[in-house]
């Protein structure tokens, strides 16, 4: 049996753990260890029980909790060459800290197998990760991309739950606040992907065979979690395919409070 549970999704943090057959990983570290420790806690799983830290990339949303946490627990951490390379820069590898490289050919970890994939971002060499759990069922973590590359879509197509940015809604950003130089970073190839670009990607993946989206990444201020959710479900039902039938979807939340996915 396998458990993804969100912990924090957004610009204010962002974590996922996810579990097989009671081996648990980190993606992501991107809250204070404290909170880590807590919402790990809340769901009843000992962070002394994790077997390893898959970093995506080094923006500090996804590792400001990694060095105290990393060290407290002695947790491998695995990323990219390039994100590792970052880490060490950000002085955040130490005697207590190891970080190791990973290529795209992935790695087995207990009875998971961790298959990176690039994203399209504006980092150093930033990680999308698909984790192949004992029973062969699949299970994906693509945010923080501005495009939908080749390489992408391969990546999560066969996948049975997809983890999948929905940043913001084009029109809000367009029409906010933001200065220019931020909208123009949002919007493009090395930016986030937009509530349609996410409902059409969505789609595409259902037909191929997933059935669980969760919509993460969200903008606080360009986006809205109803306005989301409503974008890929009216995309889906377009093509022709039936919530809770077909598909489960649902948002991340900022914190710790969607139920857990089990399958």
């Amino acid at each position: 049996m396998s458990k993804l549970c969100p912990l924090f999704s957004g610009s204010s943090g962002n974590s996922y753990y996810l579990e097989n057959r009671g081996q648990g990983i980190l993606i992501d570290c991107g809250r204070n260890a404290k909170q880590l420790e807590t919402a790990l806690r809340e769901r009843e799983i000992d962070p002394r029980t994790l077997r390893a830290i898959f970093v995506t990339h080094e923006h500090t949303d996804h590792i400001s909790g990694l060095k105290v946490f990393a060290s407290r627990y002695q947790v491998p951490v695995y990323a990219s060459f390039g994100t590792v390379a970052a880490l060490e820069g950000k002085g955040l590898l130490t005697e207590k800290v190891k970080a190791a490289p990973m290529t795209l050919d992935g790695l087995e970890l207990e009875e998971m197998f961790i298959h990176p994939f690039r994203i399209s971002h504006d980092c150093a060499e930033g990680f999308g990760y698909v984790v192949e759990t004992g029973d062969g069922r699949k299970t994906a973590f693509a945010t923080d991309t501005g495009v939908v590359t080749e390489e992408i879509r391969k990546a999560l197509t066969g996948c049975d739950t997809v983890v999948l940015e929905s940043n913001h809604d084009v029109g809000m950003l367009r029409c906010g606040g933001y200065p220019y130089p931020l909208k123009r970073r949002i919007l493009s190839e090395l930016g986030h992907l937009s509530n349609e670009v996410c409902a059409e990607t969505a789609a595409e993946l259902v037909k191929s065979g997933t059935t669980r989206l969760l919509l993460a990444h969200l903008s606080r201020e360009n986006n809205f979690p109803e306005l989301a959710k409503q974008a890929s479900l009216c995309e889906l039902e377009r093509s022709g395919l039936k919530q809770e039938v077909d598909f489960m979807l649902a948002v991340v939340p900022e914190s710790n409070s969607l139920p857990p996915v089990i399958y």
